[in-house]
């Protein structure tokens, strides 16, 4: 989804209007609107404030600012791994591997939550292990998206 629809959809909600939001941020009405349309030469778009973002991001090579919003919205970033798909790179032993790095993160909650209370450390800990079983798991995604494992089940069905 390109940002100029991101931001159409936005307006949409019944939350909140192109107007109100205009009055917020101190811009023009047809500025906000612009914002929801395309910005190239068949559209009368204007670079909007997620394309800002964007090219900030892209220019500062820094993370933080991904981060930051992030955490506004109530959330939390972590960055998509790089495609790990290689010839050869098997289901049983992935899908496996995130059985194994769930346990350990269920094993590193339990740990934890021994005495009813967890500390800023422990929290750390627990953040790291999740972190890392959901960059796996969005690695396995990719991999299945990539077509890696078709090989895989058309193997299986000639079996």
């Amino acid at each position: 989804m390109d940002s100029h629809e991101v931001l159409k959809e936005a307006f949409e909600s019944p939350t909140t209007s192109p107007k109100e939001i205009s009055s917020e941020m101190g811009v023009s009405l047809s500025l906000v609107y612009k914002w929801a349309q395309p910005n190239d030469d068949a559209g009368s778009g204007s670079k909007n404030p997620l394309d800002r973002v964007s090219q900030l991001v892209d220019l500062t090579k820094h993370d933080g600012i991904v981060e930051w919003l992030c955490q506004q919205a109530g959330g939390y970033y972590v960055r998509n791994p790089q495609s790990s798909c290689r010839e050869g790179y098997e289901v049983v032993p992935a899908t496996h591997e995130i059985v194994t790095q769930f346990a350990g993160l269920l094993n590193v909650v339990s740990q934890a939550a021994m005495d009813n209370t967890i500390t800023p450390d422990e929290s750390a800990d627990i953040r790291v292990v999740w972190d890392k079983l959901k960059a796996f798991c969005e690695g396995f995604v990719r991999c299945c998206e990539e077509g890696d494992f078709e090989q895989i089940q058309k193997d299986l069905n000639q079996s």
